[in-house]
């Protein structure tokens, strides 16, 4: 397994998972068009508890359970088509989080790469 070393942005968008663009969840069409430009890995994470602007707290406790859990969506690649990318978002979020984070990326071969 060989290791590469190198410095990424890592964004991350929180809206509620109820949000929508054009009767589509909001982090389906955020984590397609990261595909459609090319971005090197996406994921989208539920929260089980969070609060945010409105100061509600929603939660999936069996007693309380919410409808509106958080959801981040995480994009790490290279400083250049992360930041190219945010003009998109631009038009798809009105009342979420964006958060941009340097970080250091540690990218893996598999072993099949290895032996190709």
């Amino acid at each position: 397994m060989t290791t590469v070393h190198g410095p990424a942005l890592r964004l991350t968008v929180v809206v509620g998972e109820n949000d929508a663009w054009h009767h589509r969840p909001l982090f389906t069409e955020i984590v397609h068009r990261a595909h459609a430009a090319g971005l090197a890995g996406a994921s989208v994470f539920r929260g089980v508890e969070g609060f945010g602007a409105s100061s509600m707290v929603h939660t999936m406790r069996l007693l309380s359970l919410s409808e509106e859990l958080p959801v981040a969506i995480v994009i790490v690649d290279d400083e250049e088509p992360v930041r190219a990318f945010l003009p998109q978002l631009d038009a798809l979020i009105d009342g979420g989080l964006v958060i941009l984070d340097e970080v250091e990326a540690i990218r893996t071969t598999s072993k099949q790469e290895n032996h190709a």
